[in-house]
C-alpha cells in the first residue's frame, strides 16, 4: 500500500474516532459551559433527528403497562377472534410510528372480555401514547389527485365501515396468495363507481394515514367483491387481511388500567451487568497487551474504536438495549478479540518461519482471514434466523432474542471492520516509522 493512501486511511481512523467518541458522550455532559447537542439534519427532504441518548428496554428501565378493553357488541361471535387480532396489529403499528421499540403488546381473554396488554419501554408522556393507542382504526379508500394530500391520493365516501370483511385467498392455477375484500350494501355502489371513474388508476387502501396499498383497478366491479393481488407472502397476504378488517371491523378500545411498571432486573442488576461487563473488557485488554506487547496494545486500542463505533451506532439507528442485547455485544467483543488472535499468531508463525515482520503480517493477516470470514459468515447466518427479518410465523419473534441477534450482528460487522481495517492499518504504520 502506497504512503498516501496509508496516510488517508490513518486520518480517517482518527477523524472516525473523534466523531464516534462525540456520539458516544452523554448528552448530559456540559463543555465550556454548554450541554452536548441532538442530532438535527434538515436539508430539504432529508430531515434526522436523533437525541442520541441509549435507548433501553424494560428490563433496564421499566416504563408503563396499560390494559385496553375492546368493544366486541357490534361484532359477530364468530368475528371477534379475527376483530381481536386486528386490534392488537393496529396498536402494534401505533407504537412503532410513535418511536416505541421493543413494545410488548398480547392479547387475552378474561371471562367474556377481550383485553390487550400494552407494555410500552421509557415513555415520558403516557397521556399522549394512551391517547394514540386508545382510537379506533380508521381505514379510508383514497383515489388518485395532484393535489398534495397523503402521497398523491385523496380520500374518498368509501371508508372501513362499508367493507364486510378481507380474508386470505389463492389463486387457482398459481396458488399465489392474494387477498379477497368483500363490501357491505353500502359500499358496492361507491366501490363501482370507483372503479368505473379511476380504471387502470391506483386505489389506495390507507389506514391511520399510513398507506397499506395501493392496486390498479384493473376492470369495472358491479358485485362489491374483488381480489388484491401482488407478489405477496402468505405471511403478507396474512397481515394484509388482518390490516384491512382492523378498519372494518368496528372496534373501540377503552382504557381499563394504566400504571408505572419498574425495571424488571431492577437498577441493582444493571450496574452490576455494567460493572462485570467493564472488568471483562479491561481483562481482555490486559491479557493481549501482556501477551502480544505492542501488537496487543495496538489490538487493544481497536477494541475501544470498536466499542465506540457500536455505541454510536445504537444512538443513530436507534437501537434499544435490552440485557440480552448486552449479551450479544460482549460475544462479538470477545469475536473480535479471536479475529486478531488468530492473526498474531500467524504473524508469529511466518516470524518464526524467518520472514521480516513486515512481510510476516501482511503473510498473517492473509491467511487469517479465511478462518476469520468462515467464522464470522456462520455467525451472522445464525444471527439472521434469530432476528427473521421477514417475519416468518416459523421462527423466532421474540422482542428479546431480536434485540440479541441485531446487537451480535452489528457487533460482528464492525468488530470485521476494525480488526481488518483498522488494526492492519496502524500495525502498517508502526512498521514504516520503525524502519
Amino acid at each position: 500500500m502506497s504512503n498516501q493512501k496509508l496516510n488517508r486511511l490513518f486520518l480517517f481512523i482518527l477523524g472516525l474516532f473523534f466523531v464516534c467518541l462525540f456520539l458516544s458522550l452523554p448528552r448530559e455532559i456540559n463543555i465550556f459551559g454548554r450541554q452536548l447537542p441532538a442530532l438535527n439534519i434538515n436539508l430539504g427532504p432529508v430531515k434526522i433527528y436523533r437525541d442520541l441518548n441509549v435507548k433501553q428496554g424494560l428490563d433496564l428501565q421499566g416504563g408503563t403497562r396499560v390494559v385496553l378493553k375492546a368493544d366486541m357488541e357490534n361484532i359477530s361471535p364468530e368475528d371477534r377472534n379475527t376483530a381481536h387480532e386486528s386490534v392488537r396489529s393496529v396498536i402494534s403499528k401505533r407504537v412503532d410510528l410513535y418511536g416505541v421499540s421493543e413494545a410488548n403488546i398480547k392479547t387475552s381473554k378474561v371471562g367474556e372480555e377481550y383485553r390487550l396488554v400494552v407494555e410500552l419501554p421509557g415513555i415520558d408522556q403516557p397521556q399522549e401514547a394512551l391517547d394514540l393507542i386508545g382510537q379506533t382504526a380508521r381505514l379510508i379508500f383514497a383515489s388518485p389527485t395532484a393535489e398534495p394530500t397523503i402521497n398523491g391520493f385523496i380520500s374518498t365516501d368509501l371508508t372501513g365501515a362499508d367493507l364486510k370483511r378481507a380474508q386470505v385467498t389463492f389463486e387457482t392455477e398459481n396458488r399465489q396468495p392474494g387477498v379477497s375484500i368483500e363490501f357491505k350494501d353500502s359500499g358496492k355502489e361507491k366501490f363501482s363507481q370507483l372503479t368505473k371513474e379511476y380504471l387502470n388508476q391506483p386505489l389506495a387502501i390507507i389506514l391511520d394515514d399510513s398507506i397499506l396499498t395501493a392496486p390498479t383497478i384493473q376492470s369495472v366491479i358491479t358485485s362489491g367483491q374483488a381480489v388484491i393481488t401482488g407478489q405477496f407472502t402468505s405471511e403478507e397476504a396474512k397481515n394484509l387481511s388482518i390490516q384491512l378488517n382492523a378498519g372494518a371491523l368496528p372496534v373501540p378500545v377503552s382504557v381499563l388500567s394504566q400504571k408505572n411498571i419498574p425495571a424488571t432486573l431492577g437498577s441493582q442488576a444493571v450496574s452490576q451487568s455494567a460493572i462485570a461487563g467493564g472488568i471483562g473488557l479491561s481483562l481482555v485488554v490486559l491479557f493481549m497487551t501482556a501477551y502480544y506487547g505492542w501488537l496487543g496494545l495496538i489490538a487493544s486500542f481497536g477494541l475501544v474504536l470498536y466499542g465506540l463505533i457500536t455505541l454510536s451506532i445504537y444512538k443513530l439507528i436507534p437501537v434499544t438495549l435490552t440485557l440480552p442485547g448486552i449479551a450479544g455485544f460482549l460475544l462479538s467483543v470477545g469475536m473480535a478479540v479471536d479475529s486478531n488472535i488468530l492473526i498474531f499468531e500467524r504473524y508469529k508463525e511466518e516470524i518464526r518461519a524467518g520472514r521480516s515482520p513486515k512481510v510476516a503480517l501482511e503473510l498473517g493477516f492473509g491467511r487469517a482471514w479465511d478462518s476469520i470470514k468462515d467464522a464470522n459468515t456462520a455467525t451472522i447466518i445464525t444471527a439472521l434466523i434469530l432476528f427473521n427479518p421477514l417475519n416468518w410465523s416459523f421462527l423466532n419473534t421474540s422482542g428479546a432474542v431480536r434485540g440479541f441477534a441485531l446487537t451480535l450482528m452489528i457487533g460482528i460487522f464492525i468488530s470485521l471492520f476494525t480488526g481488518i481495517v483498522v488494526t492492519r492499518t496502524l500495525l502498517r504504520l508502526f512498521y514504516k516509522k520503525a524502519r
